[in-house]
């Protein structure tokens, strides 16, 4: 649905004065990546289950003695750390920066 020249220009003026009273947020949504926060929440699911499967080998590798299988559940444990923590944002309060 196309807007009218006056919604067009009503928005032109809210887009301005929002510019001018919140820079700060002007900035964040510009940056901002279509799908980031999916693309984050897909990698924290993706290292949890990892977790899960790597606590599984290691228990696994413990019962039957096999020394490779709990080396390979803790090599899956160390990734899937490191995957969940790349999803996780510690600081997102006003002064955060930009996350790669």
């Amino acid at each position: 649905m196309a807007l009218s020249d006056e919604e067009r220009r009503r928005l032109e003026v809210l887009e301005q004065e929002l510019a001018s009273s919140d820079p700060e947020l002007v900035q964040k949504l510009q940056v901002a990546e279509p799908g980031r926060h999916r693309r984050e929440a897909a990698g924290t699911v993706h290292g949890v289950l990892a977790l899960i499967a790597a606590l599984a080998l290691v228990i696994v590798g413990v019962a039957t003695e096999l020394i490779i299988v709990g080396v390979a559940g803790f090599l899956l444990m160390i990734a899937g750390a490191d995957r969940l923590l790349r999803g996780v944002h510690f600081n997102d309060g006003p002064h955060s920066g930009h996350h790669a």
